[in-house]
């Protein structure tokens, strides 16, 4: 890692925690059911920056990395296997290449992150639900469980980087992974799910921490009257927040790493997408029914990913870019959306 990307890596992380404290300080600061014109607004809000970002990328990509000479832009492409046309003794036009190549990778990534993290969004759902978690400690817990998640996704995005930048071979096994998490997904219709509170999780939690018997409010913590220190449900929710999030990296953070092998692509679109997460979740409560298809939807997205990972080497002879795998994601996703509309689920009786 290079002293220009370890400042920007730095710059990067600084201001999206300002936003995060921001946002717990001033707009979070008294718990309230979240209603669906506020998650729309925050769910664009956040799409924009995003995007936002992909404009700079646009104009400026090369600073990520510091290059400043075509010596280093290709070695930059050589080591993080960019498809990068390189046009001789024509530093600006090959420039231009990176940082479009750079654009479709990190918009690409961003859209297949944000589409697999559906799943995890119901999966939370079902843990609110199951612990019969008031709505206006949902925005409490789903910060503090995001915040957790970042943490914990750029350790899992530089560390595997910097195992498939040595062992390549360790992205057919992903693909292997993902492959058949895809089609078990699809043949069984839908996530097996417990009841948390008989999870081994929770029991092991029991057994070696003082937990109350009840939520206290929005507290994760509370001490009685002997001021010994109690857990309540309300942090064991939040103990499942990071696992259900944990679980579905497994299969998030291989997929996008079909996308691009610079691990700074991979860290911000997964980051944009991990940061809009809360705000999209009180929108699908909304409409979950509506949209009964995305489940399927994203069985075969992680089947095409598993694929695309498998004959990845036989793909890239035949020319099958970026472009493609995006337009397939948004296909996967549109028609998912467009079936449920089109031929909505009978309600149960």
């Amino acid at each position: 890692m290079k002293a220009h990307e370890i400042i920007f890596y730095t710059v990067f992380v600084a201001v999206i925690t300002a936003i995060l404290l921001v946002d717990l300080m001033v707009f979070d600061r008294h718990s309230h059911k979240v209603s669906l014109k506020e998650a729309l607004s925050w769910t664009i809000l956040w799409i924009l920056l995003a995007f936002s970002f992909a404009c700079f990328i646009y104009l400026h990509g090369e600073q990520i990395h510091g290059i400043e000479n075509i010596q280093e832009l290709k070695k930059v492409i050589k080591t993080y296997d960019y498809n990068t046309q390189i046009e001789p003794n024509d530093y600006q036009a090959s420039i231009k290449n990176f940082r479009k190549d750079m654009t479709i990778n990190y918009i690409t990534g961003y859209i297949l992150e944000k589409t697999l993290s559906l799943d995890n969004l119901f999966v939370m759902l079902l843990i609110f639900n199951s612990f019969n978690v008031k709505k206006i400690h949902f925005k409490r817990v789903l910060f503090w469980g995001i915040l957790g998640a970042i943490v914990l996704r750029t350790l899992f995005i530089f560390v595997g980087a910097a195992l498939i930048l040595k062992f390549r071979w360790l992205l057919y096994l992903f693909g292997a992974f993902l492959l058949y998490s895809g089609s078990k997904l699809l043949i069984s219709g839908e996530e097996e799910n417990s009841d948390p509170q008989d999870h081994p999780v929770v029991k092991f939690l029991s057994r070696h921490f003082r937990i109350f018997p009840r939520f206290v409010g929005e507290h994760f913590f509370i001490r009685n009257r002997e001021k010994l220190w109690f857990a309540t449900p309300l942090f064991l929710v939040l103990v499942f927040i990071e696992i259900s999030d944990i679980i579905f990296a497994f299969d998030s953070i291989p997929a996008i790493f079909s996308i691009t092998l610079d691990p700074y692509i991979v860290f911000f679109s997964n980051i944009f997408a991990i940061l809009g997460l809360r705000a999209l979740f009180f929108l699908l409560a909304e409409i979950f029914d509506k949209f009964y298809a995305l489940e399927y939807g994203v069985s075969i997205l992680l089947i095409f990913i598993g694929i695309k990972l498998l004959f990845s080497h036989w793909l890239e002879k035949i020319g099958f870019n970026n472009i493609y795998s995006l337009i397939i994601i948004l296909s996967i996703l549109s028609i998912s959306i467009l079936w449920s509309i089109i031929f909505p689920q009978k309600s149960k009786t």
